[in-house]
């Protein structure tokens, strides 16, 4: 493919504004399962105008199906796909595999793109999806350039990288913070960006999760051949045009333009980084601030008098907005620049270099000398990014139809697509034969701002008579007010599940074997194993082989040194397999029995289908999910897991939180409690790799008892348990009694 550049639009102006300032393609979300559900998003009229104009430029517009849906969400989300459908877009950006199922069967023009949201981190998951009929991958934010070109050489399908704009401190589509504190989840467009909260470490407070922004600047231009993806369906027109402005140019000129930089910055930044572009980074987060900070323009020199003085290193004007960090403050102290002195005479702009001194509000707080300074909003910068647009319904998507038209002494009919209209006349021979079929076609090609088109006219006049163009304009009129040009809306695709109804069995999941000593496996159907790449078969040996299913978690990096753990086990016999992300289905042989683990988003019977149609053998539940939902789900489908119990990763970084540079590491497991308000959290650095759970463990035992999945599941990872600690749970559990110090999640909720 030819190096894309790919642009947000969260609306219609940002869309214009993308085009404008040199974007190959846009992607935006409609009302429905954006995961950036709080954009103002697309309808179908919009979605018609914006594509119907991307692809008079030769462009293209992506629409991203990006969530997760429950069972009751399936009719809307066929409706969903229907407008992509009638609107032509070019391709859909799914992380559900319910989704993906429903494209394939019912809407196959569309094309599928794979979202970050399904965390694709290595080749064997671009080769699952492949495999699978998806275009395109987009992937990780946290891969490195090698890995990327590796993935892009090897692989053999489109790659999207993103190259700007905001960071998660979680793999996308891993993070389940947000929904498992306040029910607002990210991966349904929901979530309220818990990383940007305060939290306490060892009696420090900070935002020790809060990224910066991504912005590899020049280095896309090692991206060839690639999409290269700008995140901000939320950010303005402004923003949108300003940050495609400035990749259009490094793209075309192979230069970094150091003034749109400065733009750039004071229309919207955090500090920025390249995250793990280069390698291994640990200056990627800011934990002093959140939020917009803007362009640094100097450094206070003095306050007096109610006024703030400064020299700027950029020019100015009168309500300009300016921002100041205050040490112990969250956010800088933001207002407007009303004004403007320059040596004590009124001014409305100030030159770069000039000594300023700028009235502040009287809310203002403390301010000393040196605290920065930074341009928050610029008028002049406003004004260097207008841009065209056509006018409204100027641009449709318009459909060809043939229209046949059959001329009688005493009647005239019209027939299109299925629909016909008569009306009764009077005529009489033709003057000028010619003339009637040229006043017929003239007529029917006046289609305005309809969804079609007139491709080609059939005319029966055999007696040549007149027919006056008022009556074939009203004739035109009635025949085009009854033609629908949208297809039809397929039907849901079937699927078959049968369940025997038994009770449901234990299974248990660990990764640290020997906590299972003591453990009468008897009681339990299966014991899955959770392997990494220092495992030994001898360290689970006391389990019968039989019940043994070993487990490949959501993130296997690098590929290469699990792959080699992974056959290994293979070849000593284990054939049952439980798999954490699409990766899986790569890195095991076809013969292997697979089933998928609860961080493959399993929220609906389309999706449970696509799972069971690419031969895995069974799935768990999300713990994400609701009750209800849960409830429908389990009654009729086979092999399905319910956890019951788990310290549920609400974080699973690639970023390290510990204190030391890479070189001083021990690369022992490092253990943390911290804090967010009334809520304490474990943070586990291990492997380079950091995963926050609650202090507090995932447990619905008491509650499960009206939903009969094939299985029960307690999980014991990522947090060192004695072995009592298994024994009490394992028991409680059993007889569904209250655990204290537990949560549930939203399992008796519904989702925001």
């Amino acid at each position: 493919m030819e190096t894309e550049l790919l642009a947000p639009a969260g609306d219609k102006e940002a869309a214009y504004s993308a085009f404008y300032f040199g974007a190959d393609a846009i992607y935006l979300g409609l009302k429905h399962f954006s995961a950036r559900a709080e954009a103002v998003n697309f309808d179908k009229a919009d979605l018609d105008e914006i594509t119907a104009y991307a692809h008079h430029l030769g462009k293209k517009v992506y629409v991203a199906i990006n969530t997760l849906m429950q069972e009751a969400e399936l009719p809307t989300l066929m409706e969903s796909l229907k407008i992509c459908s009638d609107c032509n877009v070019d391709a859909v950006i799914v992380q559900d595999l319910g989704v993906a199922r429903l494209v394939k069967r019912c809407f196959p023009s569309l094309a599928l793109h794979a979202s970050t949201q399904m965390a694709v981190h290595n080749l064997a998951g671009a080769l699952a999806l492949k495999k699978q009929g998806f275009e395109r991958v987009v992937l990780a934010r946290e891969l490195s350039l090698a890995e990327i070109l590796h993935i892009q050489e090897k692989a053999g399908v489109e790659i999207e990288v993103f190259v700007h704009g905001a960071l998660c401190y979680s793999y996308s589509g891993l993070c389940q913070f947000s929904s498992l504190t306040t029910s607002r989840s990210a991966n349904r467009g929901k979530c309220v960006y818990s990383c940007r909260s305060l939290f306490e470490r060892n009696g420090k407070k900070s935002h020790l999760f809060s990224m910066k922004d991504l912005a590899l600047e020049k280095d896309v231009l090692k991206l060839k051949g690639i999409s290269l993806k700008i995140e901000g369906r939320k950010k303005t027109a402004l923003y949108v045009g300003a940050v495609t402005d400035y990749y259009r140019r490094i793209l075309d000129t192979g230069k970094v333009n150091l003034s749109l930089t400065d733009n750039l910055k004071q229309i919207f930044a955090r500090p920025w980084t390249k995250l793990h572009f280069q390698g291994k980074n640990k200056d990627i987060i800011d934990e002093n601030f959140v939020g917009h900070r803007g362009l640094l323009i100097g450094e206070v020199e003095m306050v007096v008098n109610g006024e703030l003085t400064f020299r700027t290193r950029y020019p100015i004007e009168r309500y300009d907005g300016i921002q100041i960090d205050i040490p112990g403050v969250e956010k800088p102290f933001g207002f407007s620049a009303e004004k403007l002195f320059v040596n004590k005479k009124s001014v409305f702009e100030v030159s770069k270099g000039q000594k300023v001194s700028i009235k502040l509000p009287n809310n203002s707080p403390y301010i000393k000398k040196g605290y920065f300074v930074y341009l928050s909003s610029s008028t002049r910068v406003k004004g260097a990014y207008s841009y065209t647009k056509p006018k409204p319904k100027e641009f449709i998507n318009q459909k060809e139809i043939d229209v046949l038209v059959f001329v009688e002494q005493n009647l005239i009919t019209a027939c299109a697509l299925e629909q016909s209209v008569s009306l009764s006349g009077e005529f009489s021979p033709a003057k000028q034969v010619d003339k009637v079929y040229e006043n017929v076609k003239s007529s029917f090609n006046k289609t305005g701002d309809l969804p079609f088109k007139l491709r080609s006219l059939h005319l029966e006049n055999k007696e040549g008579y007149f027919v006056p163009v008022s009556l074939l304009n009203e004739l035109r009129r009635q025949l085009y007010a009854l033609i629908d040009v949208d297809s039809k809306m397929p039907k849901m695709p079937a699927y078959t599940f049968k369940k025997e109804h038994e009770a449901p069995q234990w299974t248990i999941k660990t990764d640290q074997p020997w906590l299972l000593k003591k453990v009468d496996l008897s009681d339990f159907a299966q014991v899955i194993i959770e392997i990494n790449p220092t495992l030994m078969e001898e360290e689970f040996s006391f389990i019968p082989k039989d019940k043994i299913v070993l487990s490949i978690p959501c993130v296997v990096r690098p590929q290469e040194k699990w792959e080699k753990t992974i056959n290994k086990f293979y070849k000593l016999g284990y054939q049952k397999w439980l798999i954490g992300n699409i990766s899986g289905l790569s890195l095991l042989p076809q013969k292997a029995e697979v089933s998928f683990d609860n961080t493959i988003g399993m929220l609906n019977t389309q999706a449970i289908a696509y799972a069971f149609d690419h031969k895995v053998k069974g799935i768990t539940f999300s713990v994400e999910d609701t009750q209800e939902n849960i409830q429908k789900l389990a009654t009729d489908i086979q092999n399905t897991t319910l956890v019951v119990y788990q310290d549920v990763p609400l974080f699973i970084s690639a970023n390290c939180v510990r204190q030391n540079t890479c070189a001083e590491c021990t690369h022992k497991p490092l253990t943390d409690i911290i804090k967010n308000g009334k809520d304490s959290f474990i943070m586990i650095s291990k492997d380079c790799q950091t995963v926050v759970m609650r202090q507090t463990p995932y447990y619905i035992g008491v509650e499960v008892k009206t939903i009969s999945p094939t299985y029960y599941r307690l999980d014991f990872c990522h947090r060192v348990y004695l072995e009592e600690e298994v024994l009490s749970v394992i028991e409680k559990a059993k007889a569904h009694q209250m655990i204290k110090n537990s949560f549930t999640g939203n399992f008796k909720k519904k989702f925001a």
